[in-house]
């Protein structure tokens, strides 16, 4: 028996899940399923990533605590995965006593062999917020690609690692504003003590050849010092002997596997933690994540782990994006759906087995094509696996008082599908999904293809045929057993209803080989319904009015919106609105009214009053002092609060989803935007 632990990336606690996240974990999840079936001891641990500026921001936004904030989410998360069929043997939090002890000693070892130096640096500060801006919250050029609209840590499109102080023509995401340089004292791991080691360990089967490949780049121009560490105001753990210093969420997420972990072996008879993590153990250790984040869980964690006196990762998967008929998720379009939503209209499983249909063992991304996905779904689970079981079962109800026959009248047919398993169960171990699902799908033709052949429905209707019309409904539910189980991995609840109606026990890989025959079964119900496009269509639908049509937003918060696109105008028509830069000089809540803030805006000279619809978004104190762009020549709308003299542009979703558009650097109160 393999000991195995297995890891997902870890969901932020910032927001909902969503059906990109959703690849990683079911992917996960099928792999971890089908160790168990073969009898492995397979555990599955993950957590909320709790910590960061950007939940410190949000939570200070809605007026609650951080705490408040990833208490909230964490039973959101918790219940998306649940009912997607994703289990975990135990899920936590980043912040937890266990990730602050790992993150401390971890910390402390590599401190105590040199791994870890302090030294001065300059770094971005936003005056008008009062606080040094993570790499997160500040955006501008790639210094490497020069793409537009990038992080201050990596850049998305040619996927570098940087420091903020790299970056081009650099704004604060927050009030958007041109950060300041000011000095300050940072903690710094030495990547680069651990090179050799690194160069190894990335060429020693641990890592898919394109990640490594992928990785020689970042060889090729130098590993560089990691900062791990971050300045006050900061929601995370702050670091022993060095007040105001907080460890950097990169730094403690990923130790969060091994939090969860330990949370687990806490709780539970027979499962040691240093079994798993301590060098030379012969249990495995697997990591699946998103090829965005190869850098710092295939460098940086392995790294950190080997310096600490930990074991390093038997292997790491990563797994490419999810795209939504052939184009990035969309919310104007209703395609970036949450996993909420989806489960309001949809079967879960249904996502499952789709997503199972397009996983392999690379990192290409995958596409959830609509019109796909309802053809196949009701092709092959409704019309060929399910079909096999209600065409054979209520005969043997009917017929033969719901006991199978004795003997199989076809064992040479049950064998080659038993066979089939041992090629099917090495496409699962080398998640090759999408191959084991098409042989799977190639045994359910057979099926069909046998029970065609066999006409029940016609040896039912003569005389002296009873016998065979028991053995070959015995049969027909035999290879649906066999398929069922080949797909247990990817159906859970599914294969758990069969295995009702079939009145076994949980099916296991080995226990598949052996034939049911002489045994009573229930009653059949059925299994799975098909997809109507109507529901798709609900699921969009539900999907892009969750972001509020934009005549309604406009109505309600004075915001522009991007979706429904309106009537063409002539560019003379546009020319007309005078699109200015304003700085918010003055910022108060609004006696009566539950979305509106009274900002006064300073155009070079001229001040207007405007009242706009963020207040859920934003607090006056986080306002006052930052550029936005105005409508400058929108006729005075008497309101029953004031008068408002203008409309400020933002963008997004609503609620807490509401951005101030922000000029770029340089820009001064008055001037025109083009």
């Amino acid at each position: 028996m393999r000991k195995i632990l297995v890891t997902s990336a870890l969901p932020y606690a910032n927001g909902p899940i969503h059906i990109g996240h959703l690849v990683e974990y079911i992917q996960t999840d099928i792999w971890v399923r089908y160790q168990k079936m073969c009898g492995h001891q397979c555990i599955y641990v993950c957590a909320d990533d709790a910590h960061g500026t950007p939940i410190m921001l949000r939570a200070r936004q809605q007026g609650i605590t951080p705490e408040q904030l990833i208490k909230t989410i964490a039973v959101e998360h918790r219940a998306d995965f649940a009912e997607f069929g994703v289990d975990f043997d135990n899920y936590h939090s980043t912040h937890s006593p266990e990730n602050r002890y790992f993150a401390n000693t971890i910390y402390q070892r590599n401190r105590e062999k040199g791994h870890i130096s302090l030294r001065t640096i300059t770094q971005a500060y936003d005056p008008v917020e009062k606080m040094f801006l993570p790499d997160r919250f500040i955006k501008g050029e790639c210094p490497k690609c020069g793409a537009q609209d990038q992080y201050g840590d990596n850049c998305e499109v040619c996927g570098a690692s940087y420091s903020p102080s790299e970056l081009i023509n650099p704004v604060s995401a927050v009030s958007g504003v041109t950060p300041e340089q000011r000095e300050s004292e940072h903690h710094f791991f030495r990547l680069g003590d651990f090179e050799t080691l690194l160069r190894q360990w990335t060429r020693g089967g641990h890592l898919q050849q394109e990640v490594s490949n992928k990785l020689d780049e970042w060889f090729a121009a130098g590993l560089q010092e990691w900062d791990i560490s971050r300045d006050a105001p900061y929601f995370g753990f702050e670091i022993p002997d060095h007040p105001g210093k907080f460890f950097y969420v990169w730094m403690d997420a990923p130790i969060g596997y091994m939090a969860s972990f330990k949370h687990l072996c806490d709780r539970s008879v027979g499962i040691e933690f240093d079994d798993f993590w301590k060098p030379g153990s012969e249990a495995e250790l697997y990591h699946f994540i998103g090829k965005d984040i190869i850098y710092f869980h295939a460098l940086f964690w392995p790294a950190m782990l080997h310096g600490a006196d930990y074991r390093m990762p038997t292997a790491i998967f990563s797994h490419g994006f999810l795209t939504v008929d052939g184009l990035k998720m969309s919310k104007s379009r209703g395609t970036f759906i949450k996993a909420r939503s989806y489960l309001d209209h949809l079967n879960p499983e249904y996502l499952r087995y789709y997503f199972a249909a397009k996983l392999g063992s690379g990192v290409d991304d995958i596409d959830l094509n609509l019109d796909d996905f309802i053809a196949r779904v009701n092709a092959d689970l409704v019309g060929k696996v399910v079909n096999i079981a209600s065409r054979c079962a209520g005969f043997i109800s009917k017929r033969f008082d719901n006991r199978l026959a004795e003997r199989l009248p076809e064992p040479d047919l049950f064998a080659e599908f038993s066979s089939a398993g041992n090629g099917i169960a090495g496409l699962f171990e080398q998640r090759e999904f999408s191959r084991a699902v098409r042989e799977i799908m190639a045994l359910a033709d057979r099926a069909n293809q046998y029970i065609d052949e066999k006409k029940p429905w016609v040896i039912a209707k003569q005389q002296g045929r009873e016998q065979e019309l028991h053995q070959v409904c015995t049969m027909g539910l035999n290879l649906f057993r066999l398929l069922i189980g080949y797909l247990r991995p990817i159906l859970p609840v599914t294969a758990a209803q069969s295995e009702s109606f079939l009145q076994i026990e949980p099916l296991t890989w080995n226990a598949l080989s052996t034939p049911l025959t002489g045994h009573r079964i229930a009653a059949f119900k059925p299994l799975m319904t098909r997809i109507e496009r109507a529901q798709v269509d609900a699921l969009l639908a539900a999907s892009r009015e969750s972001l509020e049509p934009a005549a309604s937003l406009q109505a309600k918060t004075g915001l522009l919106s991007k979706d429904p696109i309106g009537d063409p105008i002539e560019f003379p028509e546009f020319a007309k609105v005078d699109l200015r830069v304003a700085r918010i000089v003055q910022a108060e809540h609004v006696d009566g009214a539950d979305k509106l803030l009274h900002l006064t805006l300073d155009l070079g000279g001229e001040r207007r009053s405007v009242f706009a619809g963020i207040k859920s978004a934003y607090t006056p104190e986080t306002l006052v002092g930052r550029l936005t762009v105005m409508v400058a020549n929108l006729a005075p709308r008497k309101m029953r609060f004031g008068l408002s003299e203008g409309m400020i542009l933002a963008a997004g979703p609503g609620g807490s989803e509401i951005f101030l558009l922000s000029p770029d650097a340089g820009a001064e109160p008055g001037m025109r935007v083009k």
